[in-house]
């Protein structure tokens, strides 16, 4: 199968204000897909996703894991990327004692939804307890946040080429090896590309422990839970969170920034993973 590419050519007219006589002009341009991804399981859909369609293994995995379908990628024990008249289909089959979970789950669904949120059987669950993040885990320094989300923003490719596309990527401080920004996923849905770095970093096994997730988007509940459920002590993203996912971040034990941008940052709870040179 092949699958359909994430970049799609165009020719718009342009017109600027600067040259406003001279008539619009065609320029080459590029515009991300779109388009349905279904998430199936036991042959049964669980889900439909309006996504960019590339990293879609790493988007099955982390998907399942931050929905709770599966706890351990092993779980997982079959995938097929199906391409069907209208989109894509990720066909999963679960360890039986998952599919039966997933068979309870079902019977209360009442339409799931692309928002991280999908087919719980009560209001409560929404706000679900999360993991607890142990102290400690990865330390920041504040003056390497900066350059860590400008490397974010450099390595966003498909953002770069449409100017339309969320990033989701995952930092390690320090120097060396296995440092800086060592994964990084796009599409058009912020959760989506959230969804897809945990599938790849736990389809790569790396220590979520050691980082920082980093985003280009605001901050909401579903991105500080699914970001708990990797594991991930420190979240920081370019926009501002909401008050529900500042108190389900400081509930867990998350570092969360916000507003990072223009040099600065805020810090809105559990603040001492982050460091601060010394002045003399």
């Amino acid at each position: 199968m092949i699958t359909p590419q994430p970049l799609i050519p165009c020719t718009p007219l342009r017109w600027t204000a600067e040259e406003p006589s001279r008539p619009a002009r065609p320029r080459a341009d590029l515009l991300p897909e779109e388009m349905p991804v279904a998430m199936t399981y036991g042959r049964a859909s669980h889900a439909v996703m309006m996504a960019t369609p590339r990293d879609l293994a790493d988007f099955a995995l982390g998907f399942s894991l931050t929905e709770g379908l599966v706890t351990d990628p092993a779980q997982l024990t079959e995938l097929e990327v199906l391409e069907r008249p209208s989109g894509i289909e990720l066909r999963m089959e679960l360890a039986p004692e998952r599919e039966t979970a997933l068979r309870r789950r079902r019977r209360h669904m009442a339409g799931p939804v692309g928002c991280g949120l999908c087919g719980l059987e009560s209001l409560a669950e929404a706000a679900r307890p999360l993991p607890a993040l142990p102290p400690g885990g990865a330390s920041v320094d504040a003056a390497a946040i900066p350059a860590a989300l400008a490397a974010l923003s450099a390595g966003q490719a498909l953002h770069h080429a449409s100017h339309a596309l969320h990033a989701a990527g995952f930092w390690v401080p320090g120097e060396g090896p296995g440092t800086g920004l060592v994964a990084l996923r796009e599409d058009v849905g912020r959760h989506n590309a959230l969804d897809k770095l945990v599938g790849a970093l736990v389809g790569r096994g790396i220590d979520a422990r050691r980082g920082a997730v980093l985003l280009t988007s605001r901050v909401s509940v579903e991105m500080v839970q699914k970001a708990a459920i990797l594991g991930a002590p420190v979240l920081i993203a370019v926009s501002a969170p909401t008050a529900l996912a500042l108190r389900s971040a400081e509930a867990c034990g998350m570092t969360l920034i916000a507003r990072a941008r223009g040099g600065g940052f805020d810090v809105f709870c559990h603040g001492g993973r982050v460091a601060y040179a010394a002045h003399g």
